[in-house]
């Protein structure tokens, strides 16, 4: 009869994951690109071996939607809606293979309830595909800890090369899954033999073409990386971000689900051990290294809310085993009682978090003050703002030789994508920060022609394109309000942003971006 039940949870299981994954697939034409996913979609535009600011992967994969499903959003979101599937997949199948089919289907409810999922399998950013890399990774290096065969190792070592293609945090898997084995009495013999190894090697054969583009573009990948990383700041410990860090967590995954990972990382390390239970230490060290990294960076420098996205993979397992159905034979003698009467309220908070947000994403219905919104400043008013712009490269002097152009790779992005015809844009980076559109445009091929530009600041003429345009118009400007809804909002009664259009003529040069500071880590030999 068990054996009956797990077949019954694994298979309710498969049908739970793959309903979201038709679920996000479909939502995901819902809303417009934000300003990010924006930039990928650019990126798909411009095929290379590597980019400024990330790795590679994720603009491959867009091209390999756009090309299935248009240059449309769906098209630019279905590598991430895969991405999550696969993860997701992975997870189930972690959870039926060392602990039981009804912790698999109890994983699978959790997973596709949590914001990190539901937002990480919609935007078009390399997270989806990382975690993708990262579930895979655990599972194959799972395997290949319990049963030490070749072709769990090689599969372990191509979700890892995955995943550094990815996003290049997908390097601390390593260092993950070595420890685990080096602190496992069961299983610290296998990193006396080559096959692990080889698999590393198969996964850094694999990032190459990385390593190769940085090589020919002067580090400049790695240079933004270790800036990020607060490379540039002289070192400091402090205590500035580190309530930023916990809040942005426990945004990601919802409050009690985070609670619950902290005590499912805490009864993963405490309690009894056995041989029976080693895949239990195996999950911990998959995941909460990766999260007391980023703690720990957070006493240094400001951390990004999805930088340790990944590390809340294998704890989703570990919570579901330890906090939902029947944990006797997995939790001590002493079970923590107060935790499991958290899990109904963890799942049941997760999901209406994660409906909220997308509810709001579409139809703004949360009480937030519209300056505060950011799901409608980031994404409303796009397609508006293109053919705005489209419409008024119409009218200059010489069309045909008219350049748009936004002062952030965001702004020229969501043009490139919104105005008709999509054509390409150009980002003038002087003022801003290096990014992919350095790599693109160039002063020559521009030098006297005449533009349309959009920014968000309404002096941007006077302080900053008379310095690379021999003349420049006064702004037109466009406001942006948010959807109405059922209750008034006087806040709805200004608007959420303010574009402004400028016409710009003669340009004199000046894309690329000038470090204020010589020793910034960014600036080219």
């Amino acid at each position: 009869m068990p054996a009956y039940d797990d077949k019954i949870y694994m298979r309710a299981a498969w049908i739970w994951v793959v309903c979201f994954a038709i679920f996000r697939f479909v939502y995901s034409s819902a809303f417009l690109l934000a300003p990010d996913e924006a930039n990928y979609w650019q990126w798909s535009r411009h095929l290379a071996l590597g980019y400024h600011d990330q790795a590679p992967l994720l603009a491959w994969a867009i091209k390999l939607g756009t090309l299935l499903l248009g240059h449309t959003e769906e098209g630019v979101r279905l590598p991430s809606v895969a991405g999550m599937l696969i993860a997701s997949l992975y997870l189930v199948a972690i959870a039926g293979r060392w602990i039981n089919g009804q912790t698999a289907f109890y994983t699978a409810v959790l997973s596709q309830g949590i914001p990190e999922f539901n937002i990480g399998g919609l935007l078009a950013t390399p997270d989806g595909l990382q975690a993708a890399a990262w579930a895979g990774a655990t599972y194959h290096a799972g395997r290949a800890y319990e049963n030490n065969k070749w072709n769990q190792w090689l599969k372990c070592g191509f979700f890892f090369g995955f995943g550094m293609l990815s996003k290049y945090t997908m390097v601390l898997f390593l260092p993950c899954a070595f420890f685990y084995g080096l602190f496992s009495s069961l299983h610290r013999d296998r990193l006396a033999r080559i096959r692990p190894y080889v698999g590393v090697v198969l996964g850094a054969v694999m990032f190459l073409p990385v390593i190769v583009w940085n090589a020919s573009n002067n580090w400049n990948s790695v240079r933004h990386v270790a800036y990020i990383g607060g490379a540039n700041d002289s070192f400091s410990l402090h205590y500035n971000y580190i309530g930023d860090f916990f809040a942005s967590q426990a945004a990601l995954v919802s409050p009690i689900v985070f609670i619950l990972a902290m005590a499912a990382w805490h009864l993963s390390v405490t309690r009894r051990r056995d041989e029976k239970n080693w895949a239990l230490s195996f999950l911990f060290f998959t995941s909460f290294p990766m999260f007391a990294f980023f703690l720990l960076l957070s006493l240094h420098t400001r951390v990004y809310g999805n930088w340790p996205g990944a590390s809340y993979l294998g704890v989703c397992v570990l919570v579901a085993a330890f906090f939902s159905g029947d944990s006797k034979k997995i939790l001590p003698r002493k079970k923590p009682r107060v935790w499991r009467r958290l899990w109904p309220w963890g799942i049941s908070l997760g999901y209406l978090f994660s409906g909220l947000i997308l509810l709001h994403a579409v139809w703004p219905v949360l009480p937030i003050p519209g300056s505060l919104d950011r799901a409608a400043t980031e994404i409303s008013g796009w397609r508006m703002v293109g053919e705005t712009a489209g419409q008024m490269a119409k009218t200059m002097p010489d069309p045909e030789k008219t350049f748009i152009f936004g002062l952030s790779y965001q702004m020229a992005s969501e043009l490139a994508f919104y105005v008709p015809g999509q054509p390409d844009t150009v980002s003038i980076n002087k003022w801003k920060r290096p990014n992919v559109y350095d790599y693109w445009n160039n002063d020559e091929s521009l030098i006297g022609r005449d533009a349309v530009g959009v920014t968000t600041e309404p002096d941007s003429h006077i302080k900053k394109l008379g310095q690379v345009f021999q003349r420049v118009d006064p702004p037109a400007a466009l406001d942006v309000f948010r959807k109405p809804v059922f209750y008034p909002r006087k806040s709805d009664n200004h608007p959420v942003e303010t574009y402004y259009f400028y016409r710009a003529y003669g340009f004199k040069g000046g894309i690329h971006w000038v470090p204020p500071d010589p020793s910034d880590i960014r600036a080219s030999d």
